[in-house]
């Protein structure tokens, strides 16, 4: 009987092992353990894939960028031949060559006109979009942009309190600049203060508060350009409104290129919360994120960001709603990826966006908010077409 009743024993851990001697990464692996293998080495493919397709458009970009801004400043009224600019821009900033072989007039032009003007186009696009991307997050909203803030009504009405009464005039040359700095931080506040309600913000509240003191301050803005007897005036404030970069300076580039990289980078470091407040606050809570709290430092970002953009080139509408959407379309809705590509692509479209402006009627020149809603226009009804028909 012993060896009957051996034969009937468990075999042993040699016999186990035997049938997958050839295929040591399944020895002692379950099915459904090889199946959570098999599916974290998809999930690496896929983050590899992406990584790879960002960098990709993010290379593209950048070298769309680097031609862009010769091209740029090379075309306007007066044409001036590219290497003619690089000529002028690289004796500016590397004292070579030392043979001047332009004119005096086609340096001024380049130089302090064009230079300034491309590079503070360029932030401002920069701007507009990186804040686009947070506040459609924040909110859960697909058509929320910079303005829903109230923030660009805000630097409006005070900006034209300085042309049509000359609020701010103690301050000298930047009073209007200032002005509208001051008007947009203040809006920013009285925003936050209305959808801040005990002690929770939501995004529902957040709009409605936007759209609440953005109408209110619009109006407010139409009553100061009614009450002016100056017509050159009035037209000054609705050219300024609708946005331009004729006031563009080295100075106001350089300001504003870093305030916008610095809400980039905060962006960019809090752009995995952003990523749990864009499923939901339910979602952001589980992770341990406080909603309201991470609403109201970005929220505080992007006002003191839109704040400078809108008090450097006045109000410049569809970039921040549009150029969001196109980067998702190239890198998917990640932010940490979203965030930078945006950037480009919107420094890049306002750039390309002045010069149709400064050239399409020269000597005269569009209003810069024309273009762009020319140009965002048509996007946007791609995008609505685009749509899952139950959104």
């Amino acid at each position: 009987m012993s060896a009957p009743e051996d034969s009937r024993r468990d075999p042993g851990p040699a016999s186990v092992l035997a049938p997958f001697a050839d295929d040591p990464g399944a020895v002692g692996i379950e099915p459904a353990e090889r199946t959570h293998e098999a599916d974290d080495r998809d999930d690496d493919l896929d983050h590899d894939r992406r990584r790879r397709h960002t960098r990709l458009w993010m290379a593209g970009l950048l070298a769309g960028l680097l031609v862009t801004l010769p091209v740029a400043v090379s075309l306007g009224p007066v044409a001036i031949p590219v290497d003619t600019v690089a000529q002028v821009v690289s004796r500016h900033l590397l004292g070579v060559p030392l043979e001047v072989v332009w004119t005096p007039a086609q340096e001024s032009i380049v130089w302090l006109l064009r230079v300034p003007r491309v590079l503070l186009g360029v932030a401002v696009g920069a701007g507009l979009a990186i804040a686009g991307v947070g506040l459609q997050a924040l909110t859960r909203n697909i058509l929320a942009e910079p303005y829903l803030l109230g923030v660009t009504s805000g630097a409006s009405t005070l900006a034209a309190a300085s042309i049509l009464f000359g609020f701010g005039a103690g301050i000298g040359s930047t009073s209007l600049a200032g002005s509208a700095f001051v008007g947009a931080l203040a809006a920013g506040v009285g925003v936050f203060l209305l959808a801040r309600v005990g002690g929770q913000m939501t995004s529902t509240r957040l709009v409605l508060a936007g759209v609440s003191v953005g109408y209110v301050l619009h109006a407010l803005t139409s009553f100061l350009i009614f009450a002016s007897d100056d017509p050159d005036a009035g037209r000054s404030v609705l050219f300024w409104i609708l946005g331009s970069l004729t006031l563009a300076t080295h100075w106001s580039a350089l300001v504003t290129g870093a305030v916008v990289l610095a809400t980039l980078v905060v962006l960019l470091i809090r752009a995995l919360p952003l990523d749990a407040l864009a499923i939901g606050d339910n979602t952001a809570q589980t992770l341990g994120i406080s909603p309201t709290a991470l609403r109201a430092t970005i929220m505080a970002v992007i006002a003191l960001c839109v704040g400078a953009l809108v008090a450097a080139s006045g109000g410049i509408g569809f970039v921040g709603l549009i150029i969001p959407h196109v980067a998702r379309m190239c890198v998917g809705s990640a932010h940490r990826r979203l965030l930078p590509v945006a950037a480009m692509i919107g420094g890049i479209f306002l750039v390309w966006a002045d010069v149709l402006a400064r050239t399409a009627l020269a000597p005269q020149e569009l209003p810069l908010g024309i273009v762009t809603a020319m140009a965002g226009a048509p996007l946007l009804f791609v995008l609505v077409r685009r749509l899952n028909p139950t959104r």
